[in-house]
Order: C-alpha cells, then sequence, then structure tokens
C-alpha cells in the first residue's frame, strides 16, 4: 500500500550500519551548532531563518542571522523596528458601527473607525455572538478556514490555535488546499501521487548534481522563494546546490517569461540549444565543468502547448520510450494520438506551438533534440505554473513529456514539482515530523476549496463543482480570521470586500492593522513571535529550533492562546482547550511527547536511525532548551517514484490503475469541459494571444515579492527599501515604457475592467516585451476621498484602487478549473499609463481612527447584553474533556 514513507523506507533499507553511524556522527556534530546568544541577544526564528535579536528599549534593534546559514535571507531586514511599529494593534477593538448597530451585512466594513474597550468586554461581547450564531445557525455558520502562513512557531500558530477552539466548542466549515498548490493538491493524485509526496520526497539535489543531463524547469528556479518555508527554516542551500549542479554540468534549462527566474541565464536560442545537445553527443557526456544556463521566452500561460510539442517532436524523432509508457503508465497510446493530431486535427508540432508561445519553431525543435540527446532528463513545474485558468493541464503535460523520455523513477531523472518554490523540493527531509498543536476532530462535514471564499459568501445555497462532486455553498455569519491576510492571496479584491460585507460578524486576531484587520468588526490584538516562547522548525529543514521572548509584550496584546483561552471560558470548553496548561506547559508537552513518541519507536519510521539512537540525541525538554535546538537525521539521497520504477507491482502508484495516468478514466467521467482527460493545449481567458488582449495588451505576472514573505512586515526596512515613490515596484520592459511615454521613477496607473492600482516603474531587460511584473503583497490601500483626498479621484482614480499597488484588485476570481478549483491569480490582463495627477499618500500602515472613553465602553456592556449570552448553551452543547483528548 503506498504511503508518503514508502519509497523513504525502501530507500532506508540499502543502508548498512557504517552510513546509519554516519548519519548519527552527522547529528552529533551538528548539535554544536546552534545559533549562538551573545550578550543582551536572544535567539528566534521566522519562515526565512534562523536569528538572534538585539533589543533595545522594548524594540528589536537588530539581527544576526545564524552563523551556519549559507545564504541568509535578506527578509531579516524587516524585523527590526517591527514590534513597535505604528501599524501594530495595541489593544483589542470593535468597529463603532458593529457595537452601535449589532451584528449584520453593512457595506462599512474597512470604512469605520473602532472603539476599544478592555480585554473583558470584548471577550464578553464575542462570547456572545458566538453563542447567538451557534444557537439560531448551528456550527456550519461558522467560518473559521483562517487561510495565512502565521507565524514560525509550533505551538503559537494561529490557525491551530483557532481550529483547536472551534473544535472545541462543535464544529466550524472549515477550507482545503492551499493558494500555492491548490490545483496540484487535487490534481496529481488522480494521475500520480499526492502533492506532498511529490514535494517532500522530490529528487534530492545531490543526485540531480551526481545524474543529471538536462533539468528543464518551467516557471525556472527563482531562488528569492528559496529564502522561506512554513515552519521556520534553517540553513538556505539551494543557492549552492543549483551552482554546484551547473559546475558539474548540468544543463539548466528555465521556460519563463522572466530571465531571472533563473540566475545568469542566456537566452537559449537555437544556436545555443544546439550546441548543448553536440555537447551531450560528445563521447565525453556532460562531463564535469561549469555549464551556462539557457533561459527559453514564451508567452506567459502557455507551458501547456509548449510541452506537447515537445512530446510531438520527441515522436517524431522515434524518441519516445515506449517500453516505459506501456508498462509504468496508462493512456500512451491516447497521448500520442493526440500529438499526432488524430483526435483534433492538429499535430503538436513546433511550428504549432510557436504561435501560440510567440517563439522561433526551431527553438521548439531544438529543444527536443536535446531531450532526445540527453541521457537522463528531469523536468520540472514550479507551483506559479498552476496558478492560471486550466493551471491543471501544464502539470499533466509536464508529468506526461517526462513518461515519454522514460527516465521516471532513474536517478537524476523523471519529474519533479515546486523547485525554486520554497525552501523545500530538492531538500532531504527528516525521517519524522516535528512537533504541532493536536487540533482535534471537526464534527462540520462543510468546507470549501479555499480559492472560493467570496464565492461561498456571495452565493450562500448555491451549487458548485469540486473534483468530482457537486457541492452547495454554506451560509456563513461568523468568520474568523487568524494570521493571515486575504487581501494579500485572494483575487478581485473589490469582489472580495462585497463578499465580507454579507457577514454578520468579522472577528480577525492579527499583531498588525492589517487590510484583513481593518475590515474587521472585532479585532482582538495578538503578540507577534518576538514576544513569547516557543518551538520552529521544518522537516525539509531537519532541526527544531527554541524560538526565546525577545521583547516585551506591545500595549494590550495578548497571544492567541490567552485570548481563545479566556473566550473558552466563557463559553464552558475552557478545560477541553486548555486541558488544564498555560502556554509554557504546553510547549514543554508538545516537546516531551514528540520525543517520547520517537524514542519508543511509535512515530519513527523504519530506516537506519533507530529508537534507541535518537533516544541518546534527543535530549530532555530542558536540555533541548538550553541547548537552543536539536537536528534530525535526514532521509538521504532520494530520487523521486525510485521504489515504484524498480517494482510497479511491489511499490504502486494510489491512482485508479496503479500507474502513472496520462489519460484518467475517472476525470472523463467527471465530464468538465475545462479539464480534458488527458493534456491538452486549452486557452485560458487571460493571454495574449486571446481577444482580451486588444483592450488589455500587457500581460501581468503577479508573483511572489523578493523583499518579503507575501505581505508580511511590508512596513519593514527591507520592503519599503524597494518601494518606488512609497509605491510597489513594478517592471516594464524598456520597448513596453517607451511606447507609453514612462520613464523609470515614473509611477503609472495599472488598469483593467476590474480595478486599478498605482504603481512605480522600474524598467528591466530581465522579463519579456508585453509582460510585466508586479509582486503581490503590497498592503491594500484602497482610495477613499475622505481619506486620501479628493484630487487623485478628480484625475479618474476610481474609488477602492489601490494607491500602493496591489495586483489583485486587477486579477479575476475564477478557479482553475471544475476540478481543482485553484487559484489563477498569478496571470492578469491589465493597460499600463503614466499617471499625471497628484499623487494620493499612502495610508497602508496608519492604524485606523480609535476611541476610548467610557461611553462606549458601556456600548459595549449593552451590545453584550443584546445579543444575551447564553453560556448554558454550550454547557449543554460540548462534551466534558475526556483523557483521550490530549492525543488527538
Amino acid at each position: 500500500m503506498f504511503r508518503q514513507d514508502a519509497e523513504t523506507e525502501a530507500h532506508s533499507a540499502t543502508l548498512g550500519d557504517s552510513e546509519r553511524h554516519a548519519t548519527m556522527k552527522r547529528m552529533t556534530d551538528a548539535a554544536q551548532a546552534a545559533p549562538k546568544e551573545s550578550a543582551g541577544a536572544l535567539a528566534s526564528a521566522a519562515h526565512w531563518g534562523l536569528f538572534t535579536a538585539l533589543a533595545r528599549d522594548g524594540e528589536v534593534a537588530a539581527v544576526t542571522p545564524w552563523a551556519g546559514d549559507q545564504a541568509p535571507s535578506p527578509l531579516l531586514g524587516n524585523i527590526p523596528g517591527s514590534v513597535r511599529h505604528r501599524s501594530r494593534v495595541a489593544r483589542p477593538a470593535v468597529r463603532r458601527g458593529w457595537l452601535e448597530r449589532g451584528p449584520g451585512p453593512t457595506d462599512r466594513r474597512g470604512r469605520d473607525d473602532f472603539v476599544e474597550p478592555g480585554w473583558d468586554e470584548v471577550l464578553d461581547v464575542l462570547a456572545a455572538e458566538y453563542t447567538r450564531v451557534i444557537r439560531e445557525h448551528g456550527n456550519a455558520a461558522i467560518y473559521g478556514g483562517s487561510y495565512g502562513w502565521a507565524s514560525a512557531g509550533r505551538f503559537h500558530h494561529a490557525q491551530s490555535q483557532l481550529h483547536r477552539f472551534l473544535n472545541c466548542l462543535g464544529g466550524y466549515t472549515r477550507s482545503v488546499n492551499s493558494y500555492s498548490t491548490g490545483c496540484s493538491e487535487v490534481f496529481l493524485p488522480h494521475v500520480v501521487a499526492p502533492e506532498s509526496v511529490v514535494t517532500a520526497f522530490a529528487t534530492t539535489w545531490d543526485v540531480i548534481a551526481e545524474h543529471t543531463d538536462v533539468l528543464l524547469c518551467f516557471g525556472g528556479i527563482p531562488l528569492k522563494n528559496t529564502g522561506t518555508d512554513s515552519g521556520g527554516t534553517a540553513d538556505h542551500p539551494v543557492p549552492a546546490a543549483v551552482d554546484q549542479a551547473r559546475r558539474r554540468g548540468v544543463r539548466i534549462v528555465s521556460v519563463s517569461p522572466l530571465r531571472d527566474d533563473l540566475r545568469d541565464a542566456a537566452p537559449a536560442d537555437a544556436p545555443w540549444l544546439r550546441a548543448a545537445t553536440q555537447q551531450l553527443a560528445d563521447p565525453a557526456g556532460r562531463g564535469d565543468g561549469a555549464a551556462e544556463a539557457g533561459w527559453i521566452s514564451i508567452r506567459p500561460g502557455t507551458d501547456a502547448a509548449f510541452l506537447l510539442a515537445l512530446i510531438g517532436e520527441l515522436d517524431a524523432l522515434g524518441a519516445v520510450d515506449h517500453g516505459f509508457l506501456a508498462r509504468w503508465c496508462v493512456g500512451g497510446p491516447e497521448l500520442l494520438a493526440a500529438v499526432r493530431g488524430e483526435i483534433d486535427g492538429q499535430p503538436k508540432t513546433a511550428a504549432w506551438a510557436a504561435q501560440i508561445c510567440g517563439i522561433d519553431p526551431l527553438v521548439v525543435l531544438e529543444c527536443a533534440r536535446l531531450l532526445a540527446a540527453a541521457r537522463r532528463t528531469l523536468v520540472t513545474v514550479g507551483w506559479s505554473l498552476q496558478r492560471i485558468q486550466h493551471g491543471e493541464q501544464p502539470l499533466w503535460a509536464a508529468l506526461a513529456l517526462a513518461a515519454c523520455l522514460g527516465h521516471i523513477g532513474l536517478p537524476g531523472g523523471g519529474f519533479g514539482s515546486g523547485y525554486g518554490s520554497m525552501n523545500k523540493s530538492g531538500l532531504s527531509p527528516a525521517v519524522c515530523r516535528l512537533p504541532s498543536l493536536p487540533q482535534g476532530t471537526n464534527p462540520v462535514a462543510e468546507f470549501i476549496p479555499v480559492a472560493l471564499v467570496s464565492d461561498m459568501l456571495l452565493h450562500p445555497g448555491q451549487e458548485y463543482d469540486y473534483n468530482g462532486h457537486t457541492r452547495r455553498y454554506p451560509r456563513i455569519r461568523l468568520m474568523h480570521w487568524a494570521g493571515g491576510n486575504p487581501f494579500h492571496h485572494h483575487q478581485d479584491l473589490l469582489r472580495l470586500r462585497r463578499a465580507l460585507g454579507r457577514l454578520d460578524t468579522l472577528v480577525v486576531a492579527d499583531p498588525y492593522w492589517t487590510p484583513m484587520a481593518r475590515h474587521a468588526d472585532i479585532v482582538l490584538a495578538a503578540t507577534t513571535a518576538l514576544e513569547r516562547d516557543d518551538l520552529s522548525g521544518t522537516r525539509a529543514g531537519a532541526r527544531l529550533s527554541a524560538m526565546r521572548t525577545v521583547v516585551p509584550r506591545h500595549g494590550q496584546a495578548r497571544d492567541d492562546y490567552d485570548s481563545l483561552t479566556g473566550l473558552a471560558r466563557r463559553l464552558g470548553v475552557a478545560q477541553r482547550f486548555t486541558q488544564g496548561r498555560d502556554a509554557a506547559a504546553w510547549i514543554e508537552h508538545l516537546y516531551e511527547t514528540w520525543r517520547a513518541d520517537l524514542t519508543a519507536g511509535r512515530t519513527l519510521p523504519p530506516g537506519p536511525v533507530t529508537a534507541a539512537d535518537l533516544d541518546q540525541v534527543l535530549p530532555g525538554f530542558a536540555g533541548f532548551w538550553a541547548a537552543g535546538h536539536v537536528d534530525l537525521p535526514r532521509q538521504g539521497p532520494l530520487t523521486l517514484l525510485e521504489a515504484f520504477r524498480t517494482d510497479p507491482a511491489g511499490a504502486p502508484l494510489p491512482t485508479p490503475s496503479r500507474r502513472i495516468e496520462l489519460f484518467s478514466d475517472a476525470i472523463k467521467g467527471f465530464g468538465y469541459a475545462d479539464c480534458p482527460p488527458q493534456p491538452t493545449w486549452l486557452e485560458p481567458q487571460e493571454w495574449l494571444g486571446g481577444p482580451r488582449a486588444g483592450r488589455y495588451p500587457l500581460h501581468l505576472l503577479a508573483n511572489q515579492p523578493r523583499t518579503r514573505l507575501h505581505s508580511q512586515l511590508d512596513q519593514g526596512a527591507t520592503s519599503q527599501a524597494s518601494k518606488v515613490a512609497g509605491r510597489e515596484p513594478i517592471r516594464l520592459h524598456p520597448a513596453d515604457a517607451a511606447a507609453r511615454g514612462v520613464a523609470d521613477g515614473d509611477v503609472v496607473l495599472v488598469s483593467n475592467d476590474r480595478g486599478a492600482c498605482l504603481a512605480g516603474v522600474v524598467l528591466s531587460q530581465e522579463l519579456r516585451p508585453g509582460v510585466v511584473q508586479l509582486s503581490t503583497g503590497a498592503w491594500y490601500d484602497p482610495y477613499d476621498p475622505a481619506r486620501h483626498g479628493p484630487q487623485a479621484g478628480e484625475h479618474g482614480l476610481p474609488e477602492g484602487a489601490c494607491v500602493h499597488g496591489n495586483p489583485n484588485v486587477l486579477t479575476a476570481d475564477r478557479g482553475t478549473s471544475a476540478l481543482a478549483q485553484g487559484c489563477t491569480g498569478a496571470h492578469v490582463l491589465v493597460q499600463v499609463s503614466r499617471w499625471q495627477g497628484p499623487l494620493p499618500p499612502v495610508l497602508a500602515f496608519e492604524p485606523p481612527t480609535a476611541i476610548a472613553n467610557a461611553t462606549h465602553i458601556e456600548g459595549v456592556a449593552r451590545q453584550a447584553h443584546k445579543i444575551s449570552l447564553v453560556s448554558s448553551y454550550c454547557r449543554q452543547s460540548c462534551e466534558a474533556p475526556s483523557a483521550s483528548d490530549d492525543r488527538q
């Protein structure tokens, strides 16, 4: 039976005692390499790395990266000055309109000022509202999807805390999948394996350096993205790994509209590709010696066409591995029939793809010849490829190309996903999972794919398709959000604002007045990771680190655990939620339970490291906290699907056929017009070859920023240093800028029929003409004449336009297909013009007006009485805590 660790176990079983002892020695040596705490400095962690922080007057004055980090992230520069920044939520707050008029739909969210009563009054009124909603509408009327990265801590993880609380209360409507990989999480299990397996157990960089001839990367390997991993990364080895692969002769070819998606890449025209093929044909093969990286620049969103044409040309060259297709795949004949034009009458040739992709057909042909000459090719797709309409197709086509080459499961060959998307793919993971807070069981069955949140709020009761099922949106009354900002990751922000207006009550817990917090009815002031102790680590990082309290809490901010404990106490579920522990006791409990399970062998998969070995190197909690970290053994060199390649009957895939599916009967049975049963080129609405491009002739790529993680700490020094005239920078090719009379440093209006934003121009040769790039994550600052002044509106800036440069005012809120319903926010067509009006001020980091006086505090008490807190309801509805809760 297929398991996530099945390939790991197969690999580990081949290791002898000498390798086992070498692994243990590396663990012991690594134990001496914790971040050192200088006098006055304390060690902590973020999603982007380990560091020590020096505090002064209650603020972080400086941070120093961990000395063992090969390539420390520049995002560390956003931390100093962040704790007491003016954008902090210093006290719990209630929107005045909600306080005065009570729960209910309104268009005033994001516009009203706030009242700042004390914690007791706010928790009283929130408990009253929870009770009202549950009594009148049931737990399914609560949405606790609460998507976002929050902090790096394993205990003080905002979503985990909230979900545990809501489960104790009787459950909630949840979300599934993610914005980053919402398409692949649904699609890949149908055709090869779960996305989590494909990413976590990807072929490792040491294997690539040793065995790969050609690394063909769709979406490149953008090193800026490898600075982070969810949970708190340690070392950043990917830049060095890429350099090592090139030194060993690996030819890395990036297919992307952006040249800098692969560092130091040269244009890979037909002569470049022909020369690379001739080098591979040499008897010496790839050999050692630095290999030049190449860049194939195609129109955004046309990857599937390019991939299918490569398969068609390989077929014409007689270079398809029919033996592999027959033994390890289903659907090979159907795939080849499609690329030969036997289904739609259109052979998938180089000339066909060249018209779609906007490239020389010889580039397609020479790229196919390069792959045919390679002894081992690894075809990879970045996560960004799927964030477009029909995003399933490039993933499927890349898998199909790898299958046709026949290198899947062989060292250095095959298929991969997520290289360059985080500090994860290509790194050998730890042999075990890390500690995490148990969330319990959610008795409510309702859920939505995460990117359908606006649809759910705008269309309660409406049916929608998802992964072979017809589902119905629930009616949500109360939304509780913690540790995230959907005004960063969601699309069509004006539509999102309208959707949030349909709620009765919106609750947000956050350390900062993010755009989501400004739209809340009740804001719970949360601490930052620098104001509390915690544990940090990721499986890819193979290190668990202690996070120290660096500075005192700001204002009246509370840990999420403390505020939810107060709420649980009012609702009669405090014992179940806390199990009698405070935060410090929970952190020790999580560590000791994790250690006990590992050293007893309960959670350690078979392999070279035994429970007895771990018992010798994993200290008790006191020892761990004093040392500051513990390192875990890694799996060792990995080749994705190696066990399946070696023994397809003994290690089958979890697909219906137990093999790679190049034609899916299951997907065919769903009957989705926008997701055919085999890899297909389907035109998206947002692409330069379609009719919409006549009106909006520039293709905007809304990729991840290089100066912050998503929207986190956009107010930080590193992020702010990248701004142009206080706005998010937009990159234009000089030819596109000249055609519009735009110069470097100008402010431009970026617009389409959904919305508009202002952004600062940076001219760059690193992108294809016709393509502009504006990263996500600038805090949404909607133009409001009452706040920003009327002058910009008089010059044509529409209300709701982002004066700060958030591209999601422009993107379409539509799913990848009826199969996955994934996010499609990476691609959008726009027009860009020079802004000639007065510049409105950027107010994104200014807190809303807050009032704290006795009259309004009394109003909170009256509102709590009006809603009528019925504490007996929760005592009757929630079961008493049991001993089994401890290990849920």
